[in-house]
Parts: C-alpha cells; sequence; structure tokens
C-alpha cells in the first residue's frame, strides 16, 4: 500500500505550482504588506518587491521532486517563516510589523506546503477563494473607511475653526468699511478754532 501512494500525489511540478502560488496569495493577503505596497513604502518598484518576496520565500523550502530522496531535505519551521517575513519588512518596507500577522501569513504558508506535499490543495483553494473574493479591494476599503473617518473628524473641527474663523471675519468685515472710509476723511480734513479736526460724512 505504501508504494502506491507516491503514484497517487499528483506531478511535483504541480504541486510546486500550486504551493508557489498560496506563498503569493498568502501575501497578497497580508494587510501590512498590501498597504506597504499601496503607499510605495518600498519605493516606486513595491509592487516588484512583493513579487521578489514572494519568491524568496518559496525558496527557503526544497523545490518538490517526482523521486524524492532517501532523505528528505529539510524544511523551515514556523519560526523560520515567519522571522523571515519580518525581516524582510524591516528591510525592504520599513516596517516593523508588530501584531501576530507574520504568524498567521506563516501558519498559511506553512499549511499549504504540508498539503501539497502530500498532493492535496485545499489550503491553497481556500487562500485563493478568500484572494480572489477581496481581490485587494477589502483591504483597500478598510483604509478608504479610515481615512474617510479621519476626513469627516478633520471636517467637524473645521467646521468648529471655521465658525470661529466666520465670527471673527465678520467683526473684520465690519471693520472695513471704516478703514477704508478712513483715508477719505482725511483727505478734507477740517479744523475748527481750537485746532481739532472735525470730522465730515459724505453721502
Amino acid at each position: 500500500m505504501a508504494s502506491s501512494e507516491p503514484a497517487q500525489l499528483p506531478p511535483a511540478a504541480t504541486r510546486q505550482s500550486e504551493f508557489e502560488q498560496a506563498v503569493a496569495y498568502a501575501l497578497h493577503l497580508w494587510p501590512a504588506l498590501t498597504l506597504s505596497v499601496q503607499n510605495n513604502w518600498g519605493g516606486p518598484d513595491s509592487e516588484d518587491k512583493r513579487n521578489w518576496f514572494a519568491g524568496a520565500v518559496v525558496d527557503l523550502f526544497p523545490e518538490f521532486v517526482d523521486n524524492p530522496p532517501a532523505k528528505a531535505p529539510e524544511e523551515p519551521e514556523l519560526e523560520d517563516i515567519e522571522a523571515v517575513l519580518l525581516q524582510v519588512m524591516v528591510d525592504e518596507f520599513e516596517v516593523n510589523v508588530d501584531d501576530d500577522s507574520g504568524t498567521e501569513v506563516a501558519t498559511n504558508i506553512l499549511k499549504a506546503r504540508l498539503g501539497c506535499a502530500a498532493g492535496l490543495f485545499d489550503d491553497v483553494v481556500a487562500l485563493r477563494n478568500r484572494w480572489l473574493s477581496r481581490k485587494g479591494a477589502k483591504v483597500d476599503q478598510m483604509f478608504k473607511r479610515a481615512e474617510d473617518a479621519d476626513q469627516d473628524t478633520d471636517w467637524e473641527s473645521d467646521d468648529s475653526d471655521d465658525d470661529e474663523d466666520a465670527a471673527d471675519a465678520d467683526v473684520d468685515m465690519d471693520e472695513a468699511p471704516a478703514l477704508v472710509s478712513a483715508p477719505k476723511q482725511k483727505q478734507e480734513p477740517q479744523v475748527d478754532e481750537d485746532g481739532f479736526t472735525m470730522v465730515t460724512k459724505k453721502r
């Protein structure tokens, strides 16, 4: 029975391709990385860096082969994958991810790896479906909503400032005609006997 199991596995190229896609999906679903790419925190080539990032993570693992050697090559552990994810975020995007999202991404990658090794692509399909349902829009909307909320707050505070400014502006406008008419009054000064200047109104 053990001899028939390897024959049932999909070709190594298929398993490798599915695993590579899983890594790409996992990284595209990582909000910290998505935000970094959207804001070009890794520079103008942030999108290319994310693609390179996926390749670098895939390279941590030995490539699947149809005829595995007697001694299987060593696979990276969860902590190793997470460490690389977090280090690349710091080095390439200058982002220090201090939540547990790095662990979640590493876990998704490792689960997909184990599934692909057994010829089971359920985890890859789950990541693909999550990515297709979001298509990047969910992360965009999440951050747009936050920006909109900030803008609303700013507008509210601006409104209160504007009200104060408007009140100040009203005072200034009341004074403005007096300032404008003052030079006209000085153009035709009338001095009385005591040396006082008389103010006359023009119609």
